[in-house]
Parts: C-alpha cells; structure tokens; sequence
C-alpha cells in the first residue's frame, strides 16, 4: 500500500551519489546489563533499490545492510522494540511501513510529514505504529518548518509527536515556537552540539534545550556520539553534552543507534560500543533502566 500523501514530494535529477560505509556486521554483547523490553529508538531500514525508489538528488547512497542486518544487531545488544525513523532518500514513506508491517507490533514509526494528509491514512498510520513525524530544519533553512504548525495540529490527537533533526544552536531562536506546539517535541542526536573548538555546554541553545527538557517540553536521543568530531568510542568530548542533557530530566531521554550510521565517514563502530556509552555517561543502573525500557514505552507506547 503506498502512502504517498504522507511524503515529501520532490523530483529526481540524474546522477550517482557515493555509497556509505557498512555498518560492522558482526555486532557484539555490549558490557552492560540490557534489561527486558529494551528499545533503540532511531534506526534507518533501507530497502531493495529495485523495489524502493530512491530519489536523484538524495545526499547518498545506502551500504547493502537492510531487515535481516538490523534484526540481528538488535539480537546481538538484547534490544527488544525499535523505532524506525524514514530516511529523506526515497520518494515516500513505504520503506520504514514495510518495517512496522514486519515488527510483530514491536516497533514504532517515525514519517516525513505532509500537511494534506488525510484523517483515514492518519488512522492507518496511527494502527500500524507509527508515533510521530520528523522534521530537518537546517541552520539557514526555516523554510523545512513551513507546515510545522499545521502538521501538529493534525497529529496531535493521536499522541504522536513531532521530532527533529535540528542543531541545538538554533533553539535560541526556534525554541519559543517548539514550546507553543501541541505535541511533544524529540531532539535528534544529542542536540547536535560540536564538541571541542565549536560549542560547550554553555551555548546559549544548548542551554535552552536543557530548560526545556527540564520543564518536560522536550525529549532528547541519546544517540550518534560519533558523528561529532571526536573520531574514537567512547568519544569523551561528547560524554559532557549527554551527562548533562541527562541530568536536566533523565525521564525525557532516551537512547538510540541511529543504525545503520548512514554516511559516517572514519571508525565505524560496532553498536556494543555505542550502547556501552550509557555506562559511562549514566553510572546509575535505575536512570538506565528510565532511559532504555521506561521513557521509550511512555514515548511511542499505544496511545
């Protein structure tokens, strides 16, 4: 069933675009304790070219690394639930459907966001699991949010939420109108904060998603550790940006993969080291257990 409603609508131009590194394949036990009912919530599913159409002027090409790869990550890390996030490649949202379809009820959706969807593919969407929409507003680009207002009034009352992919420098100017929205709000990757020489904990913005985090106004991924700049686990430049978004309101994050790395260049790590970073950035096995089973369950649980 195509839902292309719900879809960002743009033509493809011609050309071939470079294809990402793989993921390691062999991914190990982490060194932690995995409790039951552990989520990753953000992970990319990319399917068969042939059956999937990618778009032409797409930012890159995928590794070969699809369901059957990801399945046995999630095996390998005692990872129960996941929420597959639609990567902004294809030309509509079939891919990250087809996933849902394949879960067994265990994992939930995140979609590109239209503001023409349709009440009867929103109850749909909404049966199959999908919990939220996501946007990509880019440093320069407020016009990514141009529906932003009209989308979350359409989903809201559904309980989904809406989540960005965005740079925390940004919420100085942005956050008074993600407070305004009538959904919850999920920052990607740690804010997206550079580590060293670009940005510290003290950036105004990054300030500014603690305050929010800490009023219950966001959610935060603790995720993409590595897409940062610091090129090796367990990327100690990045450990002050996490522990403190944690303790501004440890029941507002949650972890992710960001599987399969898409378009990391350098180390790639294999994904028992990424989740091994919760023990070094959360010591306290109950905030763990908040971050990996509670918060996740609250966050995409059946509304």
């Amino acid at each position: 069933m195509q839902i292309s409603k719900f879809s960002e609508q743009v033509s493809p131009v011609a050309g071939s675009k470079p294809v990402c590194q793989s993921p390691d394949l062999a991914p190990r036990k982490p060194s932690i304790h995995v409790p039951p009912n552990a989520w990753d919530c953000h992970a990319h599913i990319f399917g068969d070219p042939l059956r999937y159409a990618m778009r032409g002027d797409r930012r890159y090409t995928p590794a070969a690394a699809g369901l059957n790869e990801y399945r046995q990550m999630l095996s390998a890390l005692g990872l129960e639930h996941a929420v597959i996030v639609q990567p902004t490649i294809y030309h509509d949202n079939q891919v990250t459907i087809d996933a849902l379809a394949s879960s067994q009820g265990k994992w939930r959706g995140i979609l590109l966001p239209n503001a023409s969807v349709r009440k009867s593919e929103l109850d749909h969407l909404h049966a199959i699991g999908v919990r939220g929409v996501r946007f990509h507003p880019k440093r320069g680009e407020p016009s990514k949010l141009n529906d932003l207002e009209a989308v979350c009034e359409l989903i809201a009352p559904y309980g989904w939420h809406a989540q960005f992919h965005l740079d925390a420098r940004d919420l100085v100017e942005l956050g008074p109108r993600l407070r305004r929205l009538p959904v919850d709000c999920v920052i990607d990757h740690l804010g997206h904060m550079k580590p060293a020489s670009e940005a510290s904990v003290d950036d105004p913005g990054f300030r500014e998603l603690l305050r929010m985090l800490a009023e219950g106004k966001a959610w935060v991924k603790l995720s993409a550790a590595f897409r940062f700049g610091d090129p090796m686990p367990p990327y100690p430049a990045v450990a002050p940006f996490a522990r403190a978004l944690v303790a501004a309101n440890p029941q507002r994050a949650v972890w992710a993969s960001d599987w399969p790395h898409s378009s990391h260049t350098g180390y790639m790590p294999n994904d028992a080291e990424l989740l091994d970073l919760l023990g070094l950035w959360v010591p306290d096995s109950s905030t763990r257990h908040k971050i990996l089973v509670d918060n996740p369950a609250r966050l995409y649980g059946i509304h």
